[in-house]
């Protein structure tokens, strides 16, 4: 279950630019040290010692992917990182079904209307935490054109949250 939340693009942005900065210094810091470690401990003077730096970067991207979710993952300085790939898991499990989406969507069925509703609302969430005014545009129609339909159904437009059991519900019924 995942459930869009109001944030500040601004403070979104200052704060993935953060963690990202900590995560990147710690990736080479590691493989700065990994490598260094592995060329003086199996290394040639002057011979070819590429693959103990691949090596060494090799294990400093494993380790850093470890930490980063093993420990990072939960820690509050990483929580913006954490909800857009969240957020961008959920709007892309929607996309997969889209096809299923749209059909049901084009029969009027009431989950379909929500989970396209929610997908409206994510899509334009993520467009304005990443910055991207362009296309937030081209969507605002659709967007205004299903918000409509679902009001003159008497369905709440504020569909903030995606129950996964409604995008395996749409996926039966186009079996």
């Amino acid at each position: 279950m995942f459930e869009i939340q109001p944030m500040d693009a601004a403070t979104f942005r200052q704060q993935t630019r953060r963690s990202t900065l900590i995560v990147a210094v710690l990736f080479l810091l590691l493989a700065m040290l990994f490598s260094s470690v592995a060329v003086a401990l199996f290394g040639e003077p002057d011979g070819d010692n590429l693959r103990f730096n691949v090596g060494g970067v090799f294990l400093a991207f494993l380790l850093t992917g470890a930490l980063l979710r093993g420990r990072f993952w939960h820690q509050s300085w990483m929580a913006p990182a954490v909800y857009s790939w969240r957020l961008k898991r959920s709007l892309m499990s929607v996309t997969n079904v889209m096809h299923h989406l749209t059909a049901a969507v084009a029969q009027n069925d009431p989950t379909a209307m929500k989970v396209l509703r929610f997908y409206h609302l994510g899509l334009m969430q993520m467009h304005e935490l990443d910055g991207n005014a362009s296309d937030q545009g081209q969507l605002w129609r659709e967007v205004e054109e299903h918000k409509q339909r679902m009001q003159a159904q008497g369905l709440d437009t504020e569909q903030t949250r995606l129950d996964p059991a409604w995008l395996e519900g749409l996926k039966q019924v186009s079996r």
